[in-house]
């Protein structure tokens, strides 16, 4: 029960205000640790392909050790003074952990510039993404929008809530630390082609499971909201593996089939097209407000999630004491 109410009331905290702006968010700490880490590690190995992976192999360790052992250590020390203190202090780093609003919001701030104008909707969804943006048109801007949140929406929401139920904020922190890896090194191009591929394959394990969670939470969530549920199982029965990822076409493929419209396709990464495969069917353009109905359905798939985790958690120990 004390990990159900910690993770409660974290996702209340999160749906009322959002992540805080801040220098000190636990996620800027682990970026900045990355970023210290990957510097050391370059001058210390060899800039060949052997020596750069396995400087990425120690990156992540390092990294992943950190993030985990400093909230683990700090709550059990604050929990010995005070079990109240202790249970604050892991309301509020699973609040910081969770990024349900934070998702939501930057999907209503793209569908927002857009409406104001394409160079607004450019600059708007680049302040998400990692890919190039300038010359996107109309359909472009909308269409990286619905993906990010439909991608984003076990990253950023879902994976987090499951690791949080099983081990607290210790394992969640250690996810984000993994995701944060993954989204700062995990790239095909020659800077980290090698010490990246370790960021890379842990991020594809440890969301292996939430991304179908996410997937399925996805598709009562269409039913739920009155779109095409049928369709978007057909189309994530078809689609689902077809993303050089084992885990994004998961959850696009059902928001392209709920929503009757067809995601992915080539993108530019730093100036080079990196092809990609599509999801859905092109059986209507993409319309602004396809946004706000995506950031709904993450927001339905998101509370699901959190009912049905808290559930089995709630059932598994429930049969353990028994």
């Amino acid at each position: 029960m004390y990990l159900i109410g910690v993770v409660l009331l974290g996702f209340a905290l999160d749906w009322l205000l959002g992540d805080p702006d801040s220098a000190w968010h636990p996620v800027c700490l682990i970026g900045r640790l990355v970023s210290r880490s990957e510097r050391l590690l370059r001058r210390v190995f060899p800039h060949t392909p052997g020596g750069e992976f396995v400087a990425g192999v120690l990156l992540w360790l390092v990294v992943c050790s950190v993030s985990f052992a400093v909230p683990f250590f700090a709550l059990r020390w604050l929990r010995g003074c005070s079990a109240w203190l202790g249970f604050a202090a892991e309301t509020l780093l699973c609040w910081l952990i969770l990024a349900q609003k934070s998702l939501a919001d930057a999907g209503k701030a793209v569908y927002d510039a857009l409406g104001q104008s394409l160079d607004a909707g450019r600059r708007a969804v680049a302040r998400y993404v990692g890919r190039d943006t300038a010359a996107l048109d109309e359909a472009g801007v909308i269409k990286v929008a619905v993906e990010t949140v439909a991608e984003n929406t076990t990253d950023g929401v879902i994976a987090p809530l499951l690791y949080l139920l099983i081990g607290g904020a210790p394992l969640g922190m250690l996810y984000k630390a993994v995701n944060t890896l993954d989204s700062m090194v995990g790239y095909h191009n020659e800077r980290y082609e090698h010490l990246g591929k370790c960021a890379a394959r842990m991020d594809d394990v440890c969301n292996f499971i939430p991304a179908r969670l996410s997937a399925v939470c996805l598709l009562v969530a269409a039913g739920m909201l009155g779109l095409d549920s049928r369709n978007a199982l057909r189309v994530f029965r078809r689609d689902r593996n077809a993303h050089k990822s084992p885990n994004a076409g998961q959850t696009e493929s059902v928001c392209a089939g709920a929503l009757h419209v067809q995601l992915g396709g080539d993108a530019s990464y730093f100036g080079e097209t990196v092809r990609k495969a599509s999801f859905g069917d092109p059986d209507r353009a993409v319309r602004r407000p396809d946004i706000l109905q995506t950031c709904d359905l993450m927001t339905t798939a998101s509370v699901l999630a959190l009912v049905l985790c808290a559930m089995v958690r709630l059932v598994l120990t429930g049969t353990a004491l028994g």
